[in-house]
Protein backbone atom coordinates (compact mmCIF):
# COMPACT_ATOMS: atom_id res chain seq x y z
CA UNK A 1 0.00 0.00 0.00
CA UNK A 2 2.71 2.86 0.66
CA UNK A 3 4.51 1.65 -2.58
CA UNK A 4 0.60 2.92 -4.05
CA UNK A 5 0.52 5.74 -2.36
CA UNK A 6 4.02 7.19 -2.77
CA UNK A 7 3.53 6.38 -6.67
CA UNK A 8 -0.01 8.33 -6.37
CA UNK A 9 1.89 11.56 -4.86
CA UNK A 10 4.34 11.22 -7.61
CA UNK A 11 1.99 11.12 -9.97
CA UNK A 12 0.07 14.29 -8.92
CA UNK A 13 2.78 16.42 -7.89
CA UNK A 14 4.09 15.80 -11.47
CA UNK A 15 1.39 16.74 -13.01
CA UNK A 16 0.37 19.67 -10.86
CA UNK A 17 4.35 20.96 -11.99
CA UNK A 18 2.99 20.62 -15.40
CA UNK A 19 0.02 22.46 -15.11
CA UNK A 20 2.51 25.23 -13.59
CA UNK A 21 4.49 25.46 -15.89
CA UNK A 22 2.16 25.13 -18.67
CA UNK A 23 0.16 28.27 -17.11
CA UNK A 24 3.39 30.36 -15.98
CA UNK A 25 3.88 29.72 -20.27
CA UNK A 26 0.45 30.96 -21.07
CA UNK A 27 0.52 34.12 -18.93
CA UNK A 28 3.93 35.49 -20.30
CA UNK A 29 2.78 34.79 -23.62
CA UNK A 30 -0.41 36.15 -23.09
CA UNK A 31 1.86 39.75 -21.55
CA UNK A 32 1.17 43.17 -23.59
CA UNK A 33 4.24 44.34 -24.93
CA UNK A 34 4.38 47.42 -23.12
CA UNK A 35 4.33 45.41 -19.80
CA UNK A 36 7.17 42.90 -20.74
CA UNK A 37 10.48 43.23 -19.78
CA UNK A 38 13.60 43.75 -22.86
CA UNK A 39 14.43 40.46 -23.98
CA UNK A 40 18.29 39.76 -22.34
CA UNK A 41 21.18 41.53 -24.39
CA UNK A 42 18.79 44.10 -25.35
CA UNK A 43 18.54 48.01 -24.04
CA UNK A 44 15.84 50.01 -23.75
CA UNK A 45 15.62 52.59 -26.44
CA UNK A 46 15.59 56.07 -25.83
CA UNK A 47 11.47 56.80 -25.62
CA UNK A 48 11.00 53.67 -23.33
CA UNK A 49 11.51 54.42 -19.57
CA UNK A 50 13.61 51.82 -17.84
CA UNK A 51 11.26 49.81 -15.73
CA UNK A 52 14.62 49.08 -12.92
CA UNK A 53 17.18 52.23 -14.41
CA UNK A 54 19.43 50.60 -11.50
CA UNK A 55 19.64 47.44 -9.49
CA UNK A 56 20.03 49.07 -6.31
CA UNK A 57 16.22 48.96 -4.98
CA UNK A 58 17.24 49.27 -1.15
CA UNK A 59 16.41 52.80 0.43
CA UNK A 60 19.91 54.86 0.47
CA UNK A 61 20.84 55.95 4.11
CA UNK A 62 20.87 58.93 5.28
CA UNK A 63 17.55 59.66 3.37
CA UNK A 64 15.23 61.11 6.15
CA UNK A 65 12.93 59.58 8.47
CA UNK A 66 8.47 59.91 8.21
CA UNK A 67 6.64 59.88 5.59
CA UNK A 68 8.65 61.13 2.48
CA UNK A 69 9.61 60.67 -1.30
CA UNK A 70 13.35 59.66 -1.77
CA UNK A 71 14.91 60.80 -4.79
CA UNK A 72 18.37 59.52 -5.82
CA UNK A 73 20.01 61.56 -8.30
CA UNK A 74 23.06 59.00 -9.05
CA UNK A 75 20.41 56.06 -9.05
CA UNK A 76 17.68 57.58 -11.25
CA UNK A 77 15.38 56.16 -8.50
CA UNK A 78 12.40 57.13 -6.59
CA UNK A 79 11.19 55.37 -3.17
CA UNK A 80 7.59 56.21 -1.89
CA UNK A 81 8.45 55.76 1.84
CA UNK A 82 5.80 55.55 4.81
CA UNK A 83 5.90 57.06 8.32
CA UNK A 84 7.28 54.01 9.88
CA UNK A 85 10.22 53.77 7.30
CA UNK A 86 8.95 50.89 4.89
CA UNK A 87 9.08 51.75 1.48
CA UNK A 88 5.64 51.13 -0.31
CA UNK A 89 7.32 51.43 -3.94
CA UNK A 90 9.93 52.29 -5.78
CA UNK A 91 10.85 52.70 -9.50
CA UNK A 92 13.50 53.95 -11.93
CA UNK A 93 13.19 57.42 -13.68
CA UNK A 94 14.54 59.53 -16.66
CA UNK A 95 15.97 62.15 -15.10
CA UNK A 96 15.43 65.89 -16.78
CA UNK A 97 18.39 67.89 -17.74
CA UNK A 98 18.63 69.93 -14.66
CA UNK A 99 18.79 68.59 -11.51
CA UNK A 100 18.02 70.02 -7.77
CA UNK A 101 20.59 70.08 -5.14
CA UNK A 102 20.68 67.46 -2.79
CA UNK A 103 18.67 68.44 -0.03
CA UNK A 104 14.86 68.62 1.35
CA UNK A 105 12.26 69.76 -0.52
CA UNK A 106 8.48 70.00 -0.12
CA UNK A 107 5.86 69.55 -3.15
CA UNK A 108 4.73 72.97 -3.77
CA UNK A 109 2.20 72.34 -6.82
CA UNK A 110 0.90 69.96 -8.77
CA UNK A 111 -1.04 69.58 -12.14
CA UNK A 112 -2.89 66.60 -13.31
CA UNK A 113 -2.19 67.17 -17.13
CA UNK A 114 -0.11 69.70 -18.58
CA UNK A 115 1.91 69.84 -21.82
CA UNK A 116 5.68 68.83 -20.80
CA UNK A 117 8.81 71.21 -21.90
CA UNK A 118 9.35 69.12 -24.14
CA UNK A 119 6.53 69.21 -26.08
CA UNK A 120 4.78 65.74 -24.62
CA UNK A 121 1.31 66.37 -22.79
CA UNK A 122 2.36 64.42 -19.33
CA UNK A 123 0.08 63.75 -15.97
CA UNK A 124 0.20 63.34 -12.60
CA UNK A 125 2.75 66.33 -12.28
CA UNK A 126 4.29 67.00 -8.97
CA UNK A 127 6.23 69.59 -8.41
CA UNK A 128 9.17 70.75 -5.82
CA UNK A 129 11.79 72.49 -6.49
CA UNK A 130 13.27 75.52 -8.91
CA UNK A 131 16.73 75.96 -10.67
CA UNK A 132 17.41 78.99 -11.98
CA UNK A 133 13.37 79.19 -13.45
CA UNK A 134 13.09 75.83 -14.29
CA UNK A 135 10.91 74.14 -12.50
CA UNK A 136 11.58 70.18 -11.16
CA UNK A 137 9.34 67.49 -10.88
CA UNK A 138 7.84 64.24 -11.27
CA UNK A 139 5.55 63.53 -14.20
CA UNK A 140 4.50 60.58 -16.72
CA UNK A 141 4.18 61.05 -20.35
CA UNK A 142 0.28 60.17 -21.66
CA UNK A 143 1.69 58.21 -24.13
CA UNK A 144 3.94 56.32 -22.07
CA UNK A 145 7.22 57.85 -23.77
CA UNK A 146 10.74 59.29 -21.79
CA UNK A 147 12.05 62.68 -22.74
CA UNK A 148 14.48 63.02 -25.58
CA UNK A 149 17.01 64.75 -23.56
CA UNK A 150 18.72 67.65 -25.18
CA UNK A 151 21.60 68.60 -22.89
CA UNK A 152 21.10 72.20 -24.36
CA UNK A 153 17.66 72.69 -23.38
CA UNK A 154 17.02 73.22 -19.45
CA UNK A 155 13.89 70.52 -18.27
CA UNK A 156 12.95 70.16 -15.16
CA UNK A 157 10.87 66.79 -16.02
CA UNK A 158 11.82 63.99 -14.17
CA UNK A 159 9.63 61.37 -16.15
CA UNK A 160 7.92 58.33 -14.65
CA UNK A 161 5.88 55.41 -16.24
CA UNK A 162 1.83 56.66 -16.00
CA UNK A 163 1.65 53.77 -13.19
CA UNK A 164 4.64 54.86 -11.52
CA UNK A 165 3.39 58.68 -11.80
CA UNK A 166 -0.07 57.53 -10.67
CA UNK A 167 1.33 55.91 -7.59
CA UNK A 168 3.39 59.07 -7.19
CA UNK A 169 0.17 61.58 -7.52
CA UNK A 170 -1.48 59.43 -4.68
CA UNK A 171 1.17 60.15 -2.43
CA UNK A 172 2.86 63.04 -2.81
CA UNK A 173 0.43 65.62 -2.01
CA UNK A 174 1.18 69.63 -1.40
CA UNK A 175 3.36 69.78 1.68
CA UNK A 176 4.79 65.99 1.08
CA UNK A 177 8.50 65.57 2.00
CA UNK A 178 10.89 65.31 -1.20
CA UNK A 179 14.32 64.04 0.41
CA UNK A 180 17.30 64.14 -2.87
CA UNK A 181 20.16 61.91 -2.40
CA UNK A 182 23.18 61.84 -4.53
Amino acid sequence: MAGTSSAIVAGLTAAALATVGYLGHRAAATVPAELRAPAPGTTATAHEIPRDAHRRTALPARSGQGERVVYSLDDDRVWLVEESGKVRRTFGVVPSTVDPEPGTYRVTSRSGAVTGSDGVPVEHVVRFASVEGTAIGFSAAVDGSAPQLDPQERTGGIRETRADGAAMWGFATIGRVIVVVP
